[in-house]
This record gives structure tokens, C-alpha cells and sequence, in this order.
């Protein structure tokens, strides 16, 4: 789609890979988790710094037990020094975090809380819109900003 050769893709990859952790005695003490469109259109895992926004992990799945399986080879030190994981609203992230970081908070971020909020929002709209005529100033009103 991009004009760019899997050769140079992992050319790419290759020469920052430097900057992930190769040490499973250490984790950030705020991450941040989400999931991209990657190679074939599979949906990747992203781990980042939340302070720095440095990528400390990006995996080839988002399942669940491949999430548990790598976040378990870190010490439990490890594991204890993170205090926060910002993450979308994906249900089993909280699992890996309650399960993984016994000292973490769990924070939703602010583009998935605006998005809910939105939509909320635009569902009452709706409803409210449908109680009135389709010809009546009020249905007009909460049609026309949409």
C-alpha cells in the first residue's frame, strides 16, 4: 500500500531494535498499551513508556495469553514497579494488568473516554430527535449540526 518492501521494513526494524528491552528486569513505571494494524493487516500489541513514549515492546499478537507469557518472563521486582497502565477500553487488558501488576492503576485514556462520551452523546441525541415530527422545528434542531 506504502510503496515500502518488507526488506526495508525489517531493515528498519532491525536498526532500532536496539531500543527495545532486552532485560526482563525492568519495566517503566507508567506503560501504555494499545494494538495497530501491522503486516497483513493483523492487529500487533504496543507497549510504550508513558513518560517518555519510548516503545518497549511491540509483539506480533494481542492475545491474551501471549500478552500473560512475555509480561511473565519479568522479574516480579519488575512487574511491582510499574504504578500505571493507560489502555484503551480492550476488556482483557485489564486482566493482564490485575494479573501482572500487582501495583498498578489502570487508566483509560482520554481518546477512548471522549469517544465514549461522543457516542453516548449522539445516542441521546438521536433518541430524543425520534420523539419528535420529522417536519417540526425541535426534529430540525438536533438534525441539522449532524
Amino acid at each position: 500500500e506504502n510503496n515500502v518492501s518488507v526488506n526495508t521494513v525489517q531493515r528498519v526494524l532491525g536498526s532500532c531494535s536496539h531500543r527495545f528491552l532486552d532485560s526482563y528486569e525492568y519495566l517503566p513505571a507508567h506503560l501504555a498499551f494499545d494494538e495497530f494494524k501491522g503486516v497483513d493487516r493483523q492487529l500487533h500489541f504496543i507497549c510504550l513508556d508513558g513518560d517518555s513514549h519510548q516503545v518497549v515492546q511491540i509483539l506480533r499478537t494481542r492475545y491474551k495469553k501471549n500478552l500473560l507469557k512475555y509480561f511473565g518472563r519479568f522479574s516480579p521486582q519488575a512487574r511491582a514497579n510499574v504504578r500505571t497502565v493507560t489502555m484503551d477500553l480492550n476488556f482483557y487488558y485489564q486482566d493482564i494488568v490485575k494479573a501482572c501488576f500487582p501495583n498498578a492503576q489502570i487508566v483509560i485514556d482520554r481518546f477512548h473516554m471522549i469517544q465514549m462520551l461522543t457516542r453516548s452523546f449522539n445516542s441521546l441525541r438521536v433518541k430524543v430527535m425520534k420523539t419528535f415530527d420529522k417536519r417540526s422545528r425541535q426534529y430540525q434542531l438536533l438534525k441539522s449540526p449532524w
